[in-house]
């Protein structure tokens, strides 16, 4: 096995800032238990982010991004894992401070490690990737909070992002009745392909008056948007209902009252994908294998190489990308 490999590293010195497809050696890899052969990762918001110099999301320079991982383990100091395993990585610090999977390698500490359920393939799980399961784990505290398909329509706010297909797609699969909300009007076909009964505007979601205390019309919404689209969800959302966000790409500040909440008893869940406890990390897993995993999966992923990585990463940054893009790292080779 040769000791260099290929890594999208991105650069920032007082006078420049780079984004180049280098050769690294095993050296250069941060320390860890399990170390990885890297067969696809994925393209997130936070991935382009971490491509810009002002992003905020890297703490150190040189870096390898990429919050998400797949692949094979070629060795580990990990009892739980061995050479030839089929695992997955994603979150905890993984594309943040340390080395991510935009890498052909990676050495990952063996607690961030989740075996890759039989009835997924590699591939799939970077399909999903950390979007996937976001949504996952949104429909999951939403049911744990005794969300129902009988209860009646299910939002999803900014349902062509990876967050938002991923979770229109899923619901469906749980015979949910959903309604997507987009903002852009050339997506309403692909929404109903993923299992939308139902497509509307962001606007008819979110009017420019908001009222404290609206019309009673989701039983339940997923929402990775935020801001006054949050609000706005919350205020017509039913009696007793939950919505659970895990976004902030319409803003951090949500002016609502107390009203949805005493008024309603409505419930706000918060969704954090980053810390999720590791129990709860595999048992989702396996239900993204089974009961969560979309009919036609492949059709909301769509496959580039490390080469064409630094491109993808300025169009999810612009707005350009739908659903969920895989990079397949051993395209390449």
């Amino acid at each position: 096995m040769s000791n260099k490999f290929n890594a999208l590293v991105v650069n920032k010195t007082e006078e420049d800032f780079t984004v180049n497809i280098e050769p690294l050696s095993f050296e250069d890899l941060p320390d860890g238990d399990v170390t990885i052969r890297v067969h696809y990762s994925s393209v997130n918001y936070k991935d382009g982010l971490a491509s810009i110099p002002n992003g905020k999301i890297v703490q150190s320079y040189p870096f390898v991004p990429g919050i998400d991982l797949a692949g094979i383990v070629t060795s580990s100091k990990d009892s739980r894992y061995k050479e030839g395993d089929q695992v997955i990585v994603t979150s905890y610090e993984l594309g943040v401070s340390h080395y991510g999977g935009y890498s052909e390698y990676a050495r990952v500490p063996g607690d961030w490690v989740v075996p890759l359920p039989d009835q997924l393939t590699l591939k799939e799980a970077m399909i999903f990737g950390t979007a996937g399961f976001t949504a996952a784990l949104s429909i999951h505290q939403l049911e744990k909070n005794g969300l129902t398909p009988e209860d009646g329509t299910i939002l999803v706010t900014g349902a062509t992002g990876g967050v938002g297909s991923m979770a229109v797609s899923m619901l469906a699969k749980r015979n949910y009745d959903v309604t997507a909300s987009t903002g852009k009007e050339s997506e309403y076909d692909y929404l109903k392909k993923l299992g939308a009964k139902q497509v509307i505007s962001r606007e008819e979601v979110t009017p420019e008056k908001l009222r404290p205390i609206g019309k009673q019309r989701w039983a339940g919404a997923v929402d990775p948007v935020g801001g006054k689209t949050l609000a706005s969800i919350l205020s017509s959302t039913k009696y007793g209902g939950s919505v659970a966000v895990s976004g902030l790409t319409g803003g951090v500040e949500v002016p609502t009252t107390v009203f949805p909440f005493i008024l309603r008893g409505v419930n706000l869940l918060g969704i954090d994908s980053v810390y999720c406890p590791k129990d709860i990390r595999e048992t989702l897993w396996k239900r993204m294998a089974t009961d969560l995993k979309p009919e036609g999966l492949e059709e909301i992923g769509n496959e580039v190489s490390l080469k064409d990585l630094p491109q993808t990463l300025s169009d999810i940054l612009a707005g350009k990308v739908r659903g969920r893009t895989v990079v397949n790292l051993q395209s390449d080779q």
